[in-house]
């Protein structure tokens, strides 16, 4: 599986590193580590709940290895995972090639390519459509009025996009595995998301020639944002929108 590919590459760097701070807002769950970085994964709701979902071993991860929180991330509960991969995205750093750039400048697409979305990148959607040929959206809850298909439809589509765009949540639902398996005839796959792990070399073997994501650089605010029940429209300046290219 391609987390554990991920555990693997986090043994050294995370060598000697403990959570100092952990926080699982609404939106977004954040993790500081002892050196003072942050990550952050997005907190997944995957169903609905008539009360709020509990971590059973809350008050108690604090303190503890960066190695034991990151294996999380195969954890079936979404919440531990989420702690689990904005672990994982506190240690890793972006490599230094990684640019600020709009996502579509960085990602050829061609007017006869047909697109896969999966997760609803509203503003990608209507300048993709005016370059490819076609462009199919999947969810989980399809949303027809926007042309959102649902997730069956994926294994008959994805195989003939020579374009892919996959949602780094699909790391926290264990998907990621198997649509990259729908989408080894594609010319370019990338992940994004503020979730996004930038571990080129794990994911360049599986075909992923993009990764965009997030670097914290105001860890106290972060911290403030997540509890509060904030989102991307509030991080600001206190995070670096980064896109990675060319992952070989």
């Amino acid at each position: 599986m391609l987390s554990d590919d991920i555990l693997e590459q986090l043994r050294v760097p995370a060598t000697g590193h403990y959570a100092a701070d952990i926080r699982i807002g609404l939106g977004y769950t954040a993790v500081c580590v002892d050196d003072g970085r942050c990550g952050l994964a997005f907190t997944l709701h995957e169903e609905e709940y008539e009360s709020c979902c509990v971590v059973p071993e809350a008050g108690t991860l604090t303190g503890r290895s960066v190695m034991e929180l990151a294996e999380y991330i195969n954890s079936p509960d979404s919440t531990a995972c989420a702690i689990g991969l904005a672990a994982i995205n506190a240690i890793i750093d972006p490599p230094a090639a990684a640019v600020e750039s709009d996502i579509l400048d960085l990602l050829p697409i061609r007017d006869d390519d047909s697109v896969g979305m999966v997760g609803y990148f509203g503003p990608l959607v209507d300048p993709i459509k005016g370059k490819a040929k076609a462009l199919h959206i999947f969810e989980r809850r399809p949303i027809p009025e926007l042309g959102v298909l649902p997730e069956a439809e994926q294994s008959g589509l994805l195989p003939k996009c020579q374009v892919v765009i996959l949602s780094a949540t699909t790391l926290l639902n264990h998907t990621i595995d198997g649509l990259l398996d729908y989408c080894q005839s594609a010319r370019e796959i990338a992940l994004l998301g503020p979730s996004t792990p930038f571990l080129p070399g794990v994911f360049s073997r599986r075909g992923v020639t993009m990764l965009s994501g997030l670097k914290v650089v105001d860890a106290p605010q972060i911290l403030r944002i997540v509890s509060e029940g904030g989102g991307t429209r509030q991080f600001g300046s206190a995070v670096r929108k980064l896109s990675l290219r060319n992952l070989l």
